[in-house]
């Protein structure tokens, strides 16, 4: 207690930390001032009811920070810059010069890789805003545009993507944290007031043993991820002794900490961008003219809509993402490669390709453990959902393995900073 105290201390009496932590709250505010700014001709009623009983619109908000409730000018959110970058993370596993600039090419190359995935989220959050005008035109909460206001609305919501994700970029520049997390973070959080306020004048006492259900299944993820996101494994490393004039370096053991899971809230992000971009284009679909392309749509809908598939597809993607993330993260061949340069090893493991191996091995045995556990804990509130009928325990659970995700690794984040300027 003493040691978080003193901590505390350190992080608003340095000057340096105490300004990042001022600009994100200064970003936060920003963010917040925009997501109330609406988009002109809105029925609000039939908005709020349309969000209630729709699930995809639901989790979208989630990443648009709150910003799709009012229509406000940055109501698609990070949205397509989250798809952005899942687009060019994927070009990676086919296009060895992407992989070489992203993993290779040093702080240049992924400002370079960073550059691409802007220039990508400029047509995805056009396409995406377009989708979602003309969706919400036809089911009467936009009141029908004429084609100068609708282009004159394009511009100004993809504007508002890009400038959420500038900021995104600011808070990881200046800030401390992950931006993009933290900007849906923020939208959670200013959520919550009105979600409490709801659940109070919905309270029914017949219900109690559900709300109890719930309340422990919010603890079991706050838990689960907080020990999960903590746990590594560490590989013992030693460095080879080496003698120079009459100096003797190296013999020095440590250890390569191998964290359990190295992908964070990313694969949760991500698993839900994919699930929303079919659901956005079978609800676009639905009020097509042609009766086969709706018929096709009404189907895809449907089958998304339902519970028990939703968290499979869920759970598959998240599990799939975890390891995708954790391979763009952390290469055994390059750090095989760094650790024989350095003249270190593995005890027991052979320098080069045997150490490479090794590393992939345990990389991959604590990858399926993290990730069959984190899509267990994203499927659980969708189970629970599904059993209880109660709509609200999916996008809650959600929100709240985000929230966490993102907690500690802002906590991490602060914690390293004081380290650093402990020494």
């Amino acid at each position: 207690m003493n040691k978080f105290t003193e901590k505390l201390k350190l992080v608003f009496s340095d000057e340096s930390l105490r300004k990042r932590m001022l600009f994100v709250v200064a970003a936060f505010a920003v963010f917040r001032l925009l997501a109330a700014v609406p988009m002109p001709g809105i029925d609000v009623v039939r908005l709020q009811s349309y969000l209630a009983n729709n699930q995809f619109l639901g989790l979208l908000n989630i990443f648009s920070g709150g910003g799709l409730s009012t229509l406000s000018i940055v109501m698609m959110g990070v949205g397509p810059f989250i798809t952005g970058s899942i687009i060019m993370q994927l070009l990676t596993i086919m296009s060895p010069k992407l992989k070489a600039m992203y993993q290779e090419e040093g702080e240049a190359g992924r400002m370079k890789f960073a550059q691409y995935s802007r220039l990508i989220t400029v047509p995805l959050a056009l396409i995406q805003a377009f989708g979602f005008i003309v969706l919400l035109e036809r089911q009467g909460v936009i009141d029908p545009l004429p084609l100068f206001s609708l282009i004159t609305n394009l511009i100004v919501v993809t504007a508002g993507s890009m400038l959420l994700m500038w900021i995104g970029e600011l808070v990881n520049e200046y800030g401390v944290g992950n931006g993009v997390s933290l900007i849906i973070f923020a939208g959670i959080l200013a959520r919550l007031p009105a979600t409490a306020g709801q659940a109070a004048f919905t309270f029914d006492p017949t219900q109690i043993p559900l709300y109890l259900a719930f309340l422990a299944a919010a603890l079991v993820i706050v838990f689960g991820v907080v020990v999960v996101t903590e746990a590594e494994r560490p590989v013992p490393i030693t460095y080879a002794k080496q003698v120079r004039g009459n100096k003797v370096y190296g013999g020095v053991s440590t250890y390569l900490p191998l964290r359990l899971n190295m992908a964070g809230v990313m694969p949760i992000i991500f698993a839900l961008s994919i699930l929303l971009f079919p659901q956005m284009i079978f609800n676009f679909l639905l009020a097509s003219s042609n009766a086969t392309v709706a018929a096709v749509a009404q189907f895809g809908a449907n089958i998304l809509n339902n519970s028990w598939i939703y968290a499979a597809l869920y759970f598959i993607l998240v599990f799939i993402f975890t390891f995708f993330y954790t391979a763009i993260t952390f290469d055994p061949e390059m750090i095989a490669n760094n650790l024989q340069k350095n003249g270190a090893f593995v005890p027991g493991v052979r320098p080069g390709k045997s150490t490479e191996e090794y590393l992939g091995s345990v990389l991959t045995k604590l990858t399926i453990f993290g990730a069959l556990f984190l899509g267990v804990i994203a499927v659980l509130p969708l189970v629970m959902r599904a059993v209880t009928g109660i709509t609200s325990l999916a996008i809650g659970g959600t929100a709240l393995l985000i929230v966490v995700q993102v907690v500690v690794d802002l906590i991490t984040r602060i914690d390293a900073q004081v380290s650093i300027r402990e020494y």
